[in-house]
């Protein structure tokens, strides 16, 4: 069964939002003039509940948003306040574990920030998730479309579909109806 959290997961992000939780310093713009340069971001893998998917340099997760053109954000405004985008602070990030360093980039946003993108996908943060290896955001739908982690491959991790399904699951009795 497809998990979907519409009206949930949307509020359940705006109450951890306005209680203070979120993306504190990897989100925050680059370094004021005169103060120490920002660390490289670096882009790693990790293994979440839904597979190995993308993760930031703090083991925070990655997702792409299913309405997003190319690579064009479709979260703006208040999407942005749940779904933060992941922002180049200087150059492409650092590929590490599984990360393919070809498929990093990044896209312009409409206040003229940069977000890093990954196979043509910007990356996005979920409030929800205050702890390294959270994926709470995982098939979310809200905002006018549905929220997958993204794995090496630039895909999106549904494990309810074809495409997200593990290519040699174990059997499992019974599931060819013997």
């Amino acid at each position: 069964m497809k998990r979907s959290h519409v009206l949930g997961g949307i509020l359940t992000a705006a109450v951890l939002a306005a209680g203070g939780f979120g993306i504190d310093a990897a989100l925050s713009g680059p370094p004021a003039s005169g103060s120490p340069a920002a660390p490289e971001l670096r882009i790693d893998t990790a293994a979440l509940p839904p597979g190995t998917a993308l993760v930031d340099d703090h083991g925070r997760t990655l997702y792409l948003f299913e309405a997003d053109m190319d690579t064009t954000s479709a979260c703006t405004g208040a999407c942005t306040q749940v779904w933060p985008p992941l922002l180049a602070q200087g150059g492409t990030p650092a590929a590490s574990g599984a990360v393919q360093a070809p498929l990093l980039g990044s896209t312009a946003r409409p206040d003229g920030s940069r977000q890093v993108t990954y196979h043509g996908h910007p990356l996005y943060y979920f409030v929800g998730d205050r702890n390294p290896g959270e994926a709470r955001g995982q098939g979310v739908n809200g905002f006018g479309g549905p929220w997958y982690v993204v794995a090496p491959t630039g895909d999106k991790i549904d494990p309810d579909s074809a495409a997200g399904a593990d290519p040699d699951p174990a059997p499992a009795a019974g599931r060819y109806g013997y």
